[in-house]
Formats: structure tokens, sequence, C-alpha cells
């Protein structure tokens, strides 16, 4: 059954009525916590070495910062994407819990893993403009019945004080995204993203916000299309990498 406000409205009812417990294991929290110590500690962070554009971790030893052979060959738009955490085993689940399963909860703890993200030296250095949310084509939206980065994205500007931008629009209704490479997504993305009537970027330094980064092709599409409008930089921060 596809989710909808009224399994979303659901499930906050049964966050808000009832003693607050690990969403993972289940075991009692403390009000507020959704995670335990346990579940959470079997999260799996991006420790370095990293590439500095996607993230991607690789192991053994690597002196100072590097770019992979991907990022390298490839030269994405974006300056770089971060992420906390990579998208594996609980937190693969729970953000698939989040966008599929009708548990919007989940966007709280899931936003804190963005604001960790954007705590990362490489956003820090500049400041940043505003949050630009990843948009979804209307029918997909109507499909899932929410735009999942908006909503993590709506938090994460509380937190963090930065204004959200809703500036940019899909105009074309993609295939997923899930069984594609980078280049078939590249392609299966192409002039996907316009830029909203009566916006500007111009000059801005813009931070794009998701859930999670694949290939980076979401991404790399929607900063060339902020570029291309005057954006003076563009960054991503996502909850996890893949």
């Amino acid at each position: 059954m596809a989710s909808g406000p009224l399994t979303r409205t659901i499930g906050t009812l049964v966050e808000l009525f009832y003693p607050s417990n690990c969403v993972v294991c289940g075991d009692p929290q403390q009000p507020g916590e959704l995670l335990c110590a346990a579940c959470r500690g079997t999260l799996i962070p991006i420790t370095s070495p990293f590439c500095r554009t996607c993230s991607r971790p690789f192991e053994g030893i690597i002196d100072g910062a590097f770019d992979c052979p991907n990022c390298e060959d490839w030269q994405p738009a974006f300056r770089c994407a971060v992420s906390a955490y990579l998208a594996r085993g609980t937190l693969r689940e729970l953000v698939h819990r989040f966008k599929y399963n009708g548990q919007s909860y989940l966007r709280h703890l899931l936003a804190e893993f963005l604001v960790q993200a954007a705590n990362d030296v490489r956003i820090q250095e500049t400041p940043v403009d505003a949050l630009v949310p990843v948009p979804l084509h209307p029918v997909r939206l109507r499909e899932r019945g929410f735009n999942q980065a908006e909503a993590l994205a709506e938090i994460l500007s509380r937190k963090v004080r930065i204004p959200i931008w809703k500036v940019l629009e899909r105009r074309l209704y993609t295939s997923t995204q899930t069984q594609f490479d980078r280049i078939d997504r590249m392609q299966n993305l192409r002039n996907a993203f316009t830029l909203s009537k009566d916006k500007s970027v111009r000059g801005k330094h813009l931070l794009l916000v998701d859930d999670v980064l694949t290939t980076g092709a979401t991404l790399d599409n929607c900063a060339k299309t902020l570029l291309a409008q005057g954006a003076e930089s563009v960054r991503a921060i996502t909850v996890a990498r893949g």
C-alpha cells in the first residue's frame, strides 16, 4: 500500500502517545531519543582518507587531500558532496522506511546526520546563503506524497539557521535511477532540472540537500543548473553516501 498523509499522521501519533523506543531494536529510550547507543554504533562513519569532492572513502593511508579517479575523470559541477555516514545496514533501512514506509517522524533523526555533514570543514569554509532541496517531479511527488529532501531541509534550516530556497524544478519525469550506473544516470537526467520562474541565484553560495548520494548524477545536474544561472558556488550534503 502506498504511503500517504493518513499513514504519516498515524506514525506521528504513535510517536507522540507512546514512550520512546529505539526505532531499530525497540529498546526503551529517553523521550526524544530514537536510536539507542548500540544501534547508533552500527552506523558506518566516513573517515579519512576520503575523496575531497564526493567523500568516497578509501582504505589504506593517503597523505593530504585527494580526488578519487571518478571525480578526476568526471569533474562534477558541485564543489563537494559531504555525508557523515555510508548508506549501509541500519542507516539504509532508516532512509528506506522514511521515504517509502510512511515513517515521517524519522526525518528528525536523519536530519541529525545532515547537521553533522553541514559541520564539515568543506562546508564551513565558505558561508552558505541558502539550502536548496533537490526537487521531485510533480508526478513523483503525488506518488510519494512528500519530497524527502524538502522535509529534511526544513529541519536542517531551523538547526543551522540558513534559509531554504525552493528554486529548482524537475521538469522531466525520469525513470527510477536505482538500476543505472553513473553514465546512464547522467543520460537519464540530462536537462531534467530548471530554475523556477522569477527566481535568482546569481552570486550566491548554495548548499544542495538530499537523502542519499549514490553516483552523484542528480546533484551534479542540479549544480549545473544553478551555476548556469549565475550561482557563485554549489556544494551538497546528504544523509548518507551509497
